[in-house]
């Protein structure tokens, strides 16, 4: 099963060491405009089967452009340009495309890339203290592949997410090497099909 998630992605830095988890994420919509980070991600699955993890970098500048790959244990990348976002299997040499609007919608990415009306697609509110991080919930208003999304902050930074899905499989992702606001290079949110690849989507 690939890691493919809308953890997408997320960087929520600014706001007051001591705030509320809420008032930190309005902090981020208000002052954050581009992030770069590192990430690890689990994802729980039924026993006797072991948690599947992975590990990679992303970069985001909003509205609607991300980067996130996907390094280990095998290489993916996601790549939102503004418009459309694409999806690179590089073992399969296969390529998967669909617009940007109908793919952010209801979604973890809508968190990081989207633009600043976030609570027209979710309904938040403060979720409580948990494993030394304060959390938001944000619940889909409408159709989505999520039940919910958690974000954590320490400190003023975003520390980690949780997603549980439409299939009740939750995913864990932890933040590290966070950078808010960095330059980014406007190639980052570019792609081009490889040459043979197998193209699917819009």
């Amino acid at each position: 099963m690939k890691f493919f998630a809308w953890g997408l992605v997320g960087m929520l830095w600014a706001g007051a060491v001591h705030a509320a988890g809420l008032d930190q994420l309005r902090a981020f919509l208000k002052n954050t405009q581009s992030g770069r980070a590192s990430f690890t991600q689990t994802i729980a699955v039924k026993a006797p089967r072991k948690p599947q993890e992975a590990s990679g970098t992303f970069e985001f500048a909003r509205p609607g452009k991300f980067r996130w790959v996907y390094e280990k244990p095998y290489y993916q990348l996601l790549v939102a340009d503004g418009e459309k976002l694409w999806v690179h299997d590089r073992d399969l040499n296969q390529v998967t495309v669909k617009k940007l609007g109908a793919a952010l919608g209801a979604s973890p990415a809508a968190i990081l890339a989207g633009d600043n009306a976030l609570e027209k697609n979710f309904t938040l509110k403060d979720d409580g203290a948990r494993d030394g991080l304060e959390w938001v919930l944000a619940t889909p208003r409408g159709e989505s592949t999520f039940e919910w999304v958690k974000i954590g902050f320490s400190g003023g930074r975003l520390a980690a997410m949780e997603l549980n899905d439409s299939f009740g499989q939750t995913t864990q992702i932890r933040f590290t090497n966070i950078e808010r606001n960095p330059a980014l290079e406007a190639s980052l949110f570019r792609f081009s099909p490889p040459k043979g690849a197998d193209v699917i989507g819009d």
